[in-house]
């Protein structure tokens, strides 16, 4: 059956579905940041989604969209290894109006970098103690952040409610 989507265009047979809800590559530390940031940024009003590819091929641990329209990204570590192997992050300033670390409370936050925010979280919630400043996009990567952004939340839900005909339609 050939199908075509609102715009006339023939669909394609195949859907890429970018990340899974988990994909276990985080440890047990990570995930648990991860659910407090969130929990945090939603009583915000921010939505977000986890572990996005970005455009480089990067994949950001959080990225969340404000109810305005600025993108964050929270780059989550688990310990001090964890960010001593990490030099990617400040690819992700190219990809966000804020861009901020989020850390278990106990974690040495004065070998952070100080031009990015700061989060302290656990599995239940998080607190922002250092803000993060505002670097605003440039429109066309803004709307294309945006459509990364919506179109992976809109893939993962469609893959909860179908789970096998969104599996079929990726492989």
């Amino acid at each position: 059956m050939n199908s075509h989507g609102a715009d006339g265009n023939k669909m394609t047979d195949r859907v890429r579905v970018e990340t899974p809800l988990e994909d276990g590559r985080q440890s047990p530390a990570a995930a648990a940041i991860a659910r407090g940031v969130r929990r945090h940024l939603l009583t915000l009003g921010l939505a977000s989604v986890t572990e996005l590819t970005l455009a480089s091929g990067r994949r950001a641990d959080v990225v969340a969209l404000t109810e305005k329209g600025e993108i964050w990204i929270i780059e989550i570590k688990s310990g001090v290894a964890d960010f001593r192997a990490d030099t990617k992050w400040p690819e992700y300033e190219a990809y966000a109006d804020r861009l901020l670390f989020a850390v278990a409370p106990d974690f040495p936050v004065d070998i952070l970098p100080l031009e990015t925010g700061l989060m302290l979280a656990d599995a239940y919630g998080a607190e922002i103690v250092r803000p993060a400043p505002l670097k605003p996009l440039p429109a066309a990567r803004r709307k294309a952040m945006t459509m990364r952004i919506a179109r992976a939340a809109a893939l993962r839900l469609h893959l909860l409610a179908d789970p096998d005909f969104v599996r079929e339609r990726a492989e």
